[in-house]
């Protein structure tokens, strides 16, 4: 029996189609007056770690502890961005009720967006699922299914925040309480008038909120987030960080995440640059904002954007983006193969230093800093990938990912709309196995696995209008069979459909004379690439096997394109891949 992908942690909320719903339906979901989720209240779900019994989360007595949300950063009344969707975690006091047993209750809620976004937690031991109602201001209305991971047992590798005890009457227990934020796609450009709840006992929703379309905006670089790893520790330290765009525009924004930590951490300033050569900027930064302050402060696996700031930023060209960090710092959200130099600084806030005399230290990672917006531009393209992807292997500072080539490639031709090209690959990454479990400290970055990071790496990027999906080496490396992957990639596909976006896949790429590509390992490949090719599930196919593999020799990379490792294309190879994309095929 094959091993059931649902063990690895994905939590999705599919719909079947954005459907009219009978008219028996729309007479039920209309009975009820539409009212703020915070008047419909009906659970406490937060105690007093000293009056733990004036609340009964679970209908056994257990709660989450006000201590430790407040410690995370997550206070009463405060909003936080998760998965680029603001909501706010609810004004109660512990002891008072914070939360809404899902039974059918019909939402206020207005906005026009993409997604849905649910702050929710089970409380029967497994996932708890059940089907809501979208009714728009145009009178039309959508069906949506919602999935909530149990709070004690859900995955780790999908939470948004995991805190450290559970309080129960007889004394607090050291174990993971979960909460997670899932999304539900919207119909495009209507405007939400109310949201009908799911009838499904234990499932507990805190917060819900139109995760608005980010139209005004491309991504013109991104990172994704590998794992939470020990660093420094800093204190009262400056990082400039060096990134490459791919689209340009006439206003910037930049996004910090805090993705899987279990603390809040504070940025005390923050400026942005184009370089002009190491950490030295083409004249003084300018500085960044965040709700008009100077610094801003990121709960647990929350993230912040920073103000739009008129600043005209080039297309393909290095922008130093440097943030100070007044507290001690000694783990962080990383993706650790920049494959580019960045730098530390001495003590102090160097942020808007027009020289690079402080910056002492080399960093070859991204800590904290996940993405760079610029102003305008069509949207953008992403590539969720693996190592190769992330540019294992490519010269060091030059910037010769294929991600980059392929920007590159967009920028010099007027056919193609010059989308803003995101690079979420992550080294080692797979799509049905997580490397990196979620939660803790770890020196393992690969990352959890491509579906558990989908909606946050993925739907969650701005003005995303193609995936590129191109993993799987790893998986069949590392003991994963054909139908395994398939069945992910099936996966990946159905969800970004879903969301309406144009979803393309690229063919493994083979790699004997590496240890693991093993002759049986090359037989598992080339199912899934059969796969890939024939089904048509995907809405095209980038052949990068074609591109780089041996005519002689099919199951190895062509010599001029192997890194010498014989999985790794070296910077020939990558440029092959980039070049054998039919841009046409990127166009929604």
């Amino acid at each position: 029996m094959r091993p059931s992908l649902r063990g690895a942690g994905v939590v999705c909320a599919l719909i079947a189609g954005l459907l009219p719903v009978s008219s028996a339906t729309a007479s039920a979901t209309t009975a009820a007056e539409p009212l703020p989720l915070e008047r419909l209240f009906d659970n406490t779900a937060v105690s007093d770690d000293s009056r733990p019994a004036e609340a009964d989360f679970d209908g056994s007595g257990a709660s989450l502890s006000a201590h430790d949300l407040a410690a995370a950063g997550w206070s009463p009344g405060r909003t936080l961005t998760v998965q680029g969707a603001r909501l706010t975690w609810p004004d109660s006091s512990a002891g008072e009720p914070d939360n809404v047993l899902a039974d059918g209750q019909n939402i206020r809620l207005h906005g026009r967006g993409d997604a849905l976004a649910f702050l929710v937690a089970g409380t029967t031991g497994e996932e708890v699922t059940g089907p809501g109602t979208v009714a728009y201001a145009n009178g039309t209305r959508t069906p949506y299914r919602l999935t909530a991971p149990d709070w004690r047992t859900g995955p780790l590798a999908t939470k948004a925040l995991a805190l450290p005890h559970v309080n129960t009457p007889d004394g607090q227990l050291t174990e993971r309480a979960r909460l997670y934020v899932v999304t539900v796609p919207l119909a495009e450009g209507r405007e939400v008038a109310s949201v009908r709840l799911p009838r499904a006992p234990g499932l507990h929703v805190f917060a819900v909120s139109v995760r608005t379309d980010t139209a005004g905006w491309t991504g013109s670089w991104s990172t994704a987030t590998g794992g939470y790893a020990a660093v420094g520790p800093w204190t009262d330290r400056t990082l400039r960080l060096v990134v490459h765009t791919s689209a340009g525009g006439p206003r910037v924004r930049v996004r910090f995440d805090n993705t899987f930590a279990a603390t809040p951490v504070r940025i005390g300033s923050a400026t942005v640059a184009v370089q002009a050569s190491g950490a030295t900027p083409q004249g003084t930064p300018l500085p960044l904002s965040f709700g008009g302050a100077p610094g801003t402060e990121i709960p647990a696996g929350a993230q912040v954007f920073s103000d739009p700031l008129g600043f005209e930023v080039p297309a393909d060209t290095n922008l130093l983006v440097s943030f100070h960090l007044p507290g001690t710092v000694s783990a962080a959200p990383v993706h650790r193969l920049a494959q580019q130099r960045s730098y530390l600084s001495e003590p102090g806030d160097h942020s808007a230093d027009g020289s690079a005399t402080a910056y002492t230290s080399i960093l070859t990672n991204w800590p904290l800093l996940a993405g760079v917006d610029v102003g305008g531009g069509p949207g953008s393209v992403v590539l969720l990938g693996d190592s190769i992807t992330d540019g294992d292997k490519s010269t060091v500072d030059a910037n010769r990912r294929w991600p980059n080539v392929l920007a590159s490639r967009q920028l010099g031709q007027d056919e193609v709309p010059h989308y803003g090209v995101l690079n979420q690959g992550i080294s080692g990454n797979r799509v049905v196995a997580d490397r990196y479990p979620g939660d803790g400290i770890s020196m393992d970055t690969a990352g959890v696995n491509a579906l558990n990071r989908f909606d946050r790496d993925v739907l969650a990027q701005p003005s995303v209008r193609t995936a590129v999906v191109f993993e799987g080496v790893n998986d069949v490396r590392w003991g994963a069979d054909s139908e395994q992957v398939i069945e992910g990639l099936r996966q990946l596909a159905d969800r970004g459909h879903a969301r309406g976006l144009r979803m393309l896949a690229a063919t493994i790429v083979p790699c004997e004379g590496e240890a693991r590509c093993t002759a049986a390992v090359d037989t598992e490949r080339v199912e899934v690439n059969a796969w890939i090719r024939d089904t048509g599930v995907f809405d095209a196919v980038l052949d990068f096997d074609a591109a780089l593999r041996d005519p002689a020799h099919p199951s190895r990379i062509l010599p001029e394109y192997d890194s010498g490792d014989h999985l790794h294309p070296g910077d020939a190879g990558l440029a092959a891949l980039a070049s054998s994309v039919d841009l046409r095929a990127l166009m929604p």
